[in-house]
C-alpha cells in the first residue's frame, strides 16, 4: 500500500501555464520529485549565500548592531524597573514604620496610665508661655489659686487656638469628623495648643504631615495636613510655640486648611468646648 502510494507520487506531475499577453500559451510539466529537488537545492543555495555574505561582508556588523541595540534597550528597561522596585520597597518600609509609630501614639492616647504629676509636666507648667494677645484666663486662675489654694493634681489644662484662621467645619463625630477645620493659607503658622511632648511627627498617606502632642491629664492634641513640621518626636513644646506650618498634604484634604483634634482619655472631644 505504501509502496503504491510512493509510486503514484513519483509519477505525479505539476503543470504550470504562464499568463502571458500572447495568442498561444504553452504549458510546462514538472514532476513532483524534480520540483521538490529544485526547491531543496534553491533553499540550500540561499542559506549558503546568506552565510557567505555574513562572513565576508560588513552585513554581520549591521545585524549584530540591531541585536545589540535591542539588548541595550531591554537592559535599560530592566534597570529602570529595578530602580522603581527599590523605590517602592523603600516607600513601603517608610509607610510601615510610620504606621507603627502612629499606632503606638494612638495606644498612648487610649491609656490612662500617664503620670500627670511627672517632673516634666511640672517643668512645663512652670515654663508655660502665652503668645502675644493670648489667653489671660490661665494667669488669673493661678492668681486665684494662690489666694484660695488649689490641688495641683486636679489642675485643668487651658487650651489656646492653634491657628489664627476661622473655623470652617465643626466637630461632627457622627460623620467621622473628629475635630475642627481652620481655613488658613498654605504655610500659615501652627501653634501648640498646650505644653507637652511630641509623640508623633511624620507623614501619613491619608492625613499628610501630622503631629500628635501628649499633654497632662490624659489629653492629646492632633494637627493634620501640615506642609512642614518644625518639631520631631520626643521634643518638649510649650504652649503657643510654633510647631508646624499649615498645608494641603494627604488624601483626606480638598484644600489648604488645618485639621485640629483634642482627645481626652482616648475619646475625641469638641475643641470649641
Amino acid at each position: 500500500m505504501k509502496f503504491s502510494l510512493f509510486e503514484k507520487l513519483k509519477s505525479s506531475s505539476v503543470y504550470i501555464t504562464p499568463n502571458l499577453p500572447v495568442i498561444q500559451t504553452k504549458r510546462y510539466k514538472f514532476s513532483l520529485l524534480k520540483l521538490f529537488g529544485f526547491f531543496s537545492v534553491y533553499t540550500v543555495f540561499a542559506i549558503a549565500a546568506f552565510m557567505i555574505l555574513l562572513i565576508i561582508t560588513p552585513l554581520k556588523d549591521y545585524v549584530y548592531f540591531i541585536e545589540n541595540e535591542k539588548l541595550d534597550v531591554q537592559s535599560e528597561r530592566i534597570k529602570e524597573l529595578e530602580g522603581k522596585v527599590v523605590f517602592l520597597m523603600k516607600e513601603l518600609e517608610s509607610i510601615s514604620s510610620t504606621n507603627k509609630k502612629l499606632k503606638y501614639a494612638l495606644i498612648l492616647a487610649g491609656t490612662d496610665s500617664v503620670d500627670t504629676s511627672a517632673a516634666i509636666y511640672d517643668s512645663l507648667r512652670s515654663r508655660e508661655q502665652l503668645p502675644v494677645g493670648g489667653n489671660i484666663l490661665l494667669p488669673v486662675m493661678k492668681l486665684l489659686g494662690t489666694f484660695f489654694g488649689s490641688d495641683s493634681n486636679a489642675e485643668k489644662i487651658i487650651f489656646i487656638r492653634p491657628s489664627d484662621g476661622f473655623i470652617i467645619k465643626d466637630f461632627d463625630p457622627q460623620k467621622g469628623h473628629m475635630g475642627i477645620d481652620f481655613a488658613v493659607r498654605e504655610g500659615s503658622p501652627v501653634y501648640a495648643t498646650a505644653g507637652g511632648i511630641v509623640v508623633f511627627a511624620n507623614h501619613t498617606v491619608e492625613d499628610g504631615k501630622m503631629m500628635i502632642i501628649q499633654h497632662g491629664s490624659n489629653y492629646f492634641s492632633v494637627y493634620k495636613h501640615c506642609s512642614a513640621l518644625n518639631k520631631k518626636e520626643r521634643d518638649v513644646v510649650l504652649q503657643g510655640e510654633l510647631i508646624a506650618l499649615s498645608g494641603n498634604t494627604g488624601y483626606n484634604t480638598t484644600g489648604p486648611h488645618l485639621h485640629f483634634e483634642i482627645w481626652e482619655n482616648g475619646k475625641a472631644v469638641d475643641p470649641q468646648k
